[in-house]
């Protein structure tokens, strides 16, 4: 069996401002019985960035460790938590980047199609400001 700690785990997070809604899934997924772990007598910060209104600055919490079996079934269940925490923000959508392709989190077909949209939306245009301008020199 192999055992990891689920403050190694939070920093396999695509997002990691993400992570106490991480930990809160981890822990009703536990609850509900998906999978293993138990808790471990020491705590771990979260690489998350809290803010205070109205003050400057950031802080970070602690949260309890916990000791997890990682089996297959763990791991499917951690890379979809993963891409909908990575994909479900709010405020804004995912900036395309390579790592974000390549992670699942955004749609590179989708994003290929609405690009190819936009050339022919912009070829077509072109192509009847070139013939209204013909047009207009004959007269």
């Amino acid at each position: 069996m192999a055992y990891k700690k689920l403050s190694e785990q939070v920093h396999e997070l695509s997002n990691p401002q993400r992570s106490d809604t991480f930990i809160k899934m981890f822990r009703d997924a536990v609850r509900d019985g998906k999978f293993e772990a138990t808790y471990m007598p020491e705590r771990f910060t979260m690489p998350k960035q809290f803010t205070r209104r109205g003050s400057e600055g950031t802080y970070q919490r602690d949260t309890k460790e916990m000791l997890f079996d990682m089996t297959p079934k763990f791991e499917k269940w951690f890379d979809d938590v993963n891409r909908e925490l990575a994909a479900a923000r709010k405020g804004g959508t995912i900036k395309p980047t390579v790592e974000a392709i390549e992670a699942g989190l955004v749609d590179f077909k989708k994003m290929a199609a609405e690009t190819r949209k936009k050339m022919q939306a912009s070829y077509q245009k072109g192509q009847a400001l070139g013939q209204t301008r013909s047009k207009n020199k004959r007269n």
